[in-house]
């Protein structure tokens, strides 16, 4: 299946919810899901059909998908791994798609969204343990250290993180060293640290079936 390349404000209103994919984007008056015409913009016109169990399912599932900018071949194939792993594939699948190196650079405020940090990563710009990195589904490990490569430090794009990042909160599992522009992986992340808006249950019940 192809990367989707339309408005990713699509993808909100067709599951109804903001998935944050612009950034701080969404937290203004220019999100698609805002405004007296969100609610009906971009659904079907006439009476609403009921959901079944199954829609449900798949909805969730793309929600999670779409969130962390994963293609369908890419998402089986973590779940794969997460049933593998020891405990609840639906809370191990949910880690593996934070200890992504794309979301860990949107989480250290290196990029605005998932989607920027996928770019960044692919481009060569960031480094792990000091070695050029350019899978943005490369999964970090407790101690990794996330950095620059020296040649970006030089462009427009890093000056104005350093500005931006000031006073960036990062997730518990994570460090930020503001002024060298570095992260660290204190720990692997746990369930307690995944957005409550995902559900890796019924992720599991949808591929299970």
């Amino acid at each position: 299946m192809a990367r989707y390349t339309g408005p990713s404000c699509h993808l909100c209103r067709y599951l109804g919810e903001k998935l944050f994919l612009k950034g701080q984007r969404c937290l203004g008056p220019k999100c698609a899901l805002e405004g007296r015409s969100a609610p009906t913009r971009g659904r079907p016109k006439g009476r609403r059909r009921r959901i079944s169990e199954r829609g449900l399912q798949l909805r969730q599932k793309q929600k999670v998908r779409f969130s962390y900018g994963v293609l369908e071949r890419q998402f089986r194939r973590f779940f794969a791994m997460a049933k593998k792993t020891s405990g609840i594939a639906g809370d191990n699948i949910l880690i593996l798609m934070e200890r992504r190196l794309d979301n860990v650079v949107c989480s250290l405020g290196f990029a605005d969204s998932r989607a920027q940090g996928r770019q960044i990563v692919g481009h060569g710009h960031i480094r792990v343990n000091g070695h050029k990195v350019d899978i943005p589904s490369y999964l970090v490990e407790a101690g990794d250290v996330i950095s620059w490569r020296e040649a970006s430090v030089r462009t427009a794009y890093y000056k104005r993180r350093v500005e931006e990042i000031k006073g960036k909160t990062t997730p518990r599992w994570l460090s930020l060293d503001e002024q060298g522009m570095k992260g660290n992986v204190l720990a692997l992340p746990s369930i307690e640290d995944i957005d409550t808006r995902f559900d890796g249950t019924v992720v599991v019940e949808y591929y299970s079936r």
